[in-house]
């Protein structure tokens, strides 16, 4: 009988254990998204979470916007690396901000274990369209040819100092060896609105809220900013081939808290890489204009560390601060 008891008691506990395992398993996943709800990187997350439902259980997305993306960033950074809380990693929290801010909340380069790039968002230089006709610039090298001609002449709008508009136009600016004025506007609509009334000559812009501009023929298309050429706009050339290895997108991805353990990160990415490589999601994000790009951990770990040197020297040419 003893015996008997000992052995329904170990039973008893082993059916326990298992099913705490179990529930911690089935425990949601919290994905930070470090801006509001509706945008292209809350959307993107959205559509990933779904197609991950499957291998990883419930994503429930949380939304942290504030501080330019800071907020939410250091929601995930100072999180358990228990990988039931993972987050967005974007150019603007892992890249940009640490150069922009006087005082920041975590440490971009150590703070963050990386899972996968997701998105690659093209920009595109655009101009007024009749501006374009009246100045006879069709293309690249007409811009900067007037811009040698006419010093002083050209401005550029963007979403404000800092922003990513204002960083790819002193780039610009640089490498072309041309001046124009920088005017920052508040946010990104106001600064397209100047373009469009023609209170600016030239944006660089985010490819999916310039494109119904573009195809309306309101807005002329010179140069995308990417490597390559956008599926997109796939007439429209590269700034670097013109300039060459001229190179700045937005781009998005998922990290994790620093510490998290190595086979939690590697689940972590298998699941969300087969989300970013299935046919519905690249359908999903070419209506944002977005291409998946799915990454080892490894390699997204050492793309972050990269961009994050570009816009050290970008933004301390710039001049540009926060606070």
């Amino acid at each position: 009988m003893k015996a008997r008891h000992f052995l329904l008691t170990l039973l008893s506990t082993a059916a326990l254990l298992a099913a705490g395992t179990a529930s911690a398993q089935q425990r949601p996943i919290r994905l930070i998204v470090p801006y509001a709800a509706g945008g292209p990187i809350d959307v993107t997350a959205r559509v990933l979470a779904e197609r991950v439902k499957d291998s990883l259980g419930t994503v429930i997305i949380d939304n942290k916007p504030g501080a330019g993306g800071n907020i939410g960033a250091d929601a995930v950074a100072k999180a358990a690396p228990d990988g039931l809380t993972i987050g967005i990693a974007a150019t603007a929290t892992n890249a940009v901000n640490p150069w922009l801010y006087a005082k920041m909340p975590f440490n971009a380069a150590t703070d963050f274990a990386p899972v996968t790039q997701m998105v690659r968002v093209p920009n595109v230089l655009v101009m007024n369209a009749d501006t374009a006709q009246r100045l006879k610039i069709n293309t690249l090298a007409d811009l900067i040819a007037y811009g040698k001609a006419n010093p002083g002449k050209l401005n550029y709008g963007s979403g404000g100092n800092g922003s990513a508009g204002h960083l790819a136009g002193e780039m610009f600016k640089k490498e072309a060896g041309i001046f124009a004025v920088h005017i920052p506007y508040n946010g990104g609509n106001p600064a397209q609105l100047a373009l469009l009334s023609g209170q600016v000559d030239f944006n660089f812009d985010n490819l999916a809220t310039a494109a119904p501009n573009i195809r309306s023929g309101k807005l002329k298309a010179i140069a995308v900013t990417t490597a390559q050429r956008s599926s997109a706009l796939p007439e429209v050339p590269t700034v670097a081939a013109t300039l060459r290895g001229f190179s700045i997108d937005t781009w998005w991805g998922l990290v994790a808290p620093a510490g998290t353990p190595p086979e939690v990160v590697a689940k972590l990415n298998h699941a969300f890489v087969a989300a970013l490589d299935s046919p519905d999601t690249k359908t999903r994000f070419a209506t944002l204009l977005a291409e998946p790009v799915a990454s080892t951990p490894d390699q997204f770990g050492a793309f972050m560390k990269s961009e994050l040197a570009k816009y050290e020297k970008v933004v301390k040419a710039t001049g540009a601060k926060v606070d």
